[in-house]
């Protein structure tokens, strides 16, 4: 890139994680597990975030940090550890920073959240609403005002959906969608809301509201249409085993949006995308187990697959040169009591 936007902008809720791996049934009451695995660190929005940082991308985060020992952990892993722009976060004094404990067992997982609602809405984290290239968001049910402005300043708008716990799936939340340049939702959350029998139904829907419409589709991979240039695709899913789903979407459009910046073509935009997030789900964790152009690397130089070898060619030419390991992770300093 030529000039020094930030090319990822991202607002929303961030969460302290800590993810238990190798269960093999979720817990009983007055049972107690001990489990093989452990992920711990910054999630919810914080996935997003360092999925992008780790492929190279300026990445500005927008977000609350509790005044506490969680969040002061994960403001100083998020800045210094992944060189991730914090400028327009705050510290809210006297709020906790949310905690999450995940259990995953099998390809599922069950989450118990501690917290409360963040005293700064994302319109007032975005008051001074920078020249992105692109910004990565979640779609709610309350339009967000910021949306409006950025999409107007020139902004390129990747957005998917959380799960509708009402289970209504209103179609007013697609009206969002003319602000948007691309809609990445999984399958279930495409046909829920465009009220389609299929997932490929569903995609048809949404190519009528947004230039760039993908649908993933666990371990039946992802399919996607581009407007923009006229392409179709569809790719599979990788075989692996799964550890850890928590975050696999967030690393999907992070590396979707890293393959996009660069123009590559849909098929090969969507490859990525889909490896980027396999890789990850073998790792416990969210933010921790993004892979990165390491990570990537590392599997390129170790495949030995021919069909996978030449499906995944294209990467000779695109993984950097001076690919490295991620940082090692921040020291952990005991909390002050409080008394």
């Amino acid at each position: 890139m030529d000039d020094d936007r930030p090319q990822v902008l991202l607002t929303g809720l961030l969460f302290y994680d800590l993810v238990l791996t190798g269960l093999a049934k979720p817990p009983t009451p007055g049972e107690e597990i001990w489990t093989s695995g452990m992920g711990c660190g910054p999630g919810g929005i914080a996935n997003l975030a360092v999925a992008a940082s780790r492929f190279g991308l300026r990445t500005s985060l927008a977000t609350v940090f509790g005044d506490d020992f969680y969040g002061d952990h994960c403001r100083r892993m998020l800045e210094s550890q992944e060189g991730i722009d914090l400028s327009l976060s705050l510290t809210a004094r006297d709020w906790p920073t949310p905690v999450t404990v995940a259990l995953a067992y099998g390809d599922d997982r069950a989450l118990v959240t501690h917290g409360q609602e963040p005293p700064f809405s994302q319109d007032q984290l975005m008051g001074q609403l920078p020249d992105a290239l692109t910004a990565l968001v979640h779609l709610e049910a309350e339009p967000r005002g910021w949306l409006a402005e950025a999409a107007a300043n020139g902004t390129l708008i990747y957005a998917d959906v959380g799960w509708d716990p009402t289970q209504r799936w209103s179609r007013d939340l697609l009206d969002q969608l003319a602000l948007c340049h691309a809609f990445l939702p999984n399958e279930t959350e495409a046909m829920a809301y465009t009220r389609a029998d299929t997932a490929v139904a569903a995609l048809g829907t949404l190519t009528e509201l947004v230039p760039v419409a993908v649908i993933t589709r666990g371990g039946a991979g992802a399919i996607a249409v581009d407007q923009t240039t006229g392409e179709y695709a569809e790719v599979p899913a990788l075989k692996v085993d799964v550890v850890d789903a928590t975050g696999a979407g967030d690393v999907f459009g992070a590396s979707f949006v890293a393959a996009s910046l660069e123009g590559w073509p849909l098929e090969e935009r969507l490859r990525f995308a889909v490896l980027a997030a396999g890789l990850s789900v073998q790792r416990p964790g969210g933010a921790s187990a993004a892979p990165g152009w390491y990570g990537v690397d590392q599997w390129w130089r170790s495949l030995t697959d021919r069909d996978l070898k030449r499906a995944y060619g294209f990467l000779a030419d695109r993984i950097p040169a001076d690919v490295g390991p991620p940082p090692p992770p921040a020291p952990v300093t005991p909390p002050v009591p409080r008394y």
